[in-house]
């Protein structure tokens, strides 16, 4: 696997409005539009990395929902090697609630689903890394599973 980057992180559906601000504890205020989009933090970074040229595989949990489907195929369709990338039956996929504000500031709300069940069935993917890999993590996913990850890898030569 060497010169591979393996993300194991998060992905979410993330539903996107804009509002002229958010509001204050309490207040209701109304968006303009709704636009569904691929997310998570994880996720993100494989297709940033995919995009620059490196050889990407996604590690991570979907739900066996609509949103968990569309995600494997978008990575697939990106060529990102989501052999790694395990669907959790009766769960729903992550999600996040994000409003962006006129200004410019956004505000967001994570709901974990799939995403925080990674546990050690996703780590063992790292015992594929080696010297001139890179394991790349951010924390939407458990924390426990995002050391025990970078401890087995650095142990295995590659880069975190």
């Amino acid at each position: 696997m060497t010169g591979r980057v393996l993300v194991l992180g998060s992905l979410n559906v993330d539903l996107v409005t804009r509002v002229e601000r958010h509001p204050r504890p309490g207040e209701t205020v109304l968006g303009e539009g709704l636009q569904q989009v691929a997310g998570g933090k994880g996720a993100n970074q494989a297709v940033a990395a995919a995009a620059a040229g490196a050889p990407v595989s996604m590690v991570g949990c979907v739900g066996d929902d609509a949103g968990g489907t569309a995600y494997r195929g978008r990575l697939e369709r990106l060529g990102i090697d989501v052999a790694g990338l395990r669907t959790c039956e009766g769960v729903a996929s992550g999600h996040a609630i994000v409003t962006v504000a006129d200004d410019g500031e956004n505000a967001i709300v994570v709901v974990p689903g799939a995403n925080d069940l990674l546990d050690d069935r996703e780590v063992a993917a790292v015992d594929a890394l080696g010297p001139g890999d890179v394991l790349l993590v951010q924390l939407e996913v458990p924390r426990a599973v995002v050391c025990s990850a970078v401890r087995r890898a650095a142990g295995r030569g590659a880069r975190c």
